[in-house]
């Protein structure tokens, strides 16, 4: 008996739901009817006056900064660490040595390979003395001539080597991090330092379709730090992206000089602030008085309250409006909504 009583009584809650939406739709329904059916049968509409206005094209944008130059510094040769001559946080400049490998099997092999090489110079004097007196032909000659340059291109290999177990920095920087300690045994490829220079910085920030198409390279940039609100820094903008992201927007690249104390980090977050010469006055429209999108190029204008279509050729979108080139002339009026139930010569009323 409970079983069929909880039935009916989610039967009854369902009927009830369904007849409330039902409901509510006619509501709906009747709304939108009221309003195409406003102003004794006309269609409503609503309108805007087309005027000239000054266009600010000024913006900005919030990015991170990033490091200039940054370098993760790895060996090159196999060898014990006996010193290290910086630490975390220390400034080098390029080509300062920054810690010493074990050079004594490199200087072995340095060595023996510099022998081969005079032991080869020697033959191959040798040779052409002879090949000169007929007593080794062209061929001996030149495969000893070939064994004396290889032995020169090992020697010069064996002599990089030595050189390299010096490790010297190649950009000026600031030690971020040291990844080894004397005694450490390393192997080519292995992390030794990772070296950042912020005298310049790199402050990443997105613009949209909008505001790129006012960029260039070079463009002169000022650049602030939430961290620093009253210190103010000169950029350029040194990258601009040839195609958008994900998310429809242009990575802008704006190289920033970091001042003498080398303030601002690289992770720290800054706005760009995007100045433009001051724009003539244009003619804008409102972006929903197009019919459809504004690829369409076509709007409806009102004339002695009726709809006439009209061609026009659209410039920039300036956020909620658009730069019309052709077409219009300051001081007529588009519609800017109800344009889907409108046809050329269509009564219209004005809704308020």
């Amino acid at each position: 008996m409970k079983r069929v009583i909880t039935i009916i009584v989610v039967i009854i809650v369902v009927l009830a739901a369904i007849a409330y939406v039902l409901n509510n739709n006619k509501k709906k329904n009747d709304a939108k009817t009221a309003y195409i059916a406003e102003g004794g049968g006309a269609v409503a509409v609503r309108i805007a006056t087309v005027e000239k206005k000054v266009v600010d094209l000024d913006f900005s944008s919030n990015g991170t900064f990033a490091p200039n130059q940054e370098l993760n510094f790895s060996a090159e040769n196999s060898g014990r660490v006996t010193k290290i001559f910086v630490e975390e946080g220390s400034r080098v400049s390029k080509g300062q040595v920054l810690a010493r490998i074990d050079a004594e099997i490199l200087n072995t092999d340095r060595e023996t390979a510099e022998a081969t090489y005079q032991n080869a110079i020697k033959d191959l004097a040798r040779y052409e003395n002879s090949f000169k007196t007929g007593g080794v032909t062209q061929q001996q000659l030149d495969q000893v001539r070939l064994t004396a340059e290889n032995a020169k291109l090992k020697l010069q290999q064996q002599q990089r080597k030595l050189n390299d177990a010096n490790i010297r920095s190649s950009i000026n920087g600031i030690v971020n991090k040291k990844m080894i300690e004397v005694g450490a045994v390393v192997a080519p490829g292995t992390q030794l330092f990772e070296l950042v220079d912020i005298s310049k910085l790199k402050l990443k920030v997105n613009v949209n379709e909008g505001q790129v198409a006012s960029l260039k390279l070079g463009d002169k940039i000022t650049v602030k730090s939430s961290v620093f609100p009253n210190d103010t820094y000169s950029g350029k903008v040194t990258f601009i992206a040839a195609k958008a992201d994900e998310t429809l927007n242009f990575p802008v690249e704006i190289e920033v000089t970091n001042n003498i104390n080398n303030s601002l980090k690289a992770g720290m977050y800054g706005t760009a602030i995007f100045n433009f010469p001051k724009q003539a006055p244009s003619i804008l429209i409102p972006r929903s008085s197009f019919v459809g999108s504004v690829s369409s190029n076509q709007v409806f204008v009102l004339e002695n309250n009726t709809s006439k279509i009209r061609k026009v050729v659209a410039g920039r979108i300036l956020g909620d409006n658009v730069e019309i080139l052709e077409g219009l002339k300051e001081g007529e009026t588009v519609i800017t909504s109800g344009q889907i139930n409108l046809a050329e010569g269509t009564a219209v009323s004005i809704v308020k």
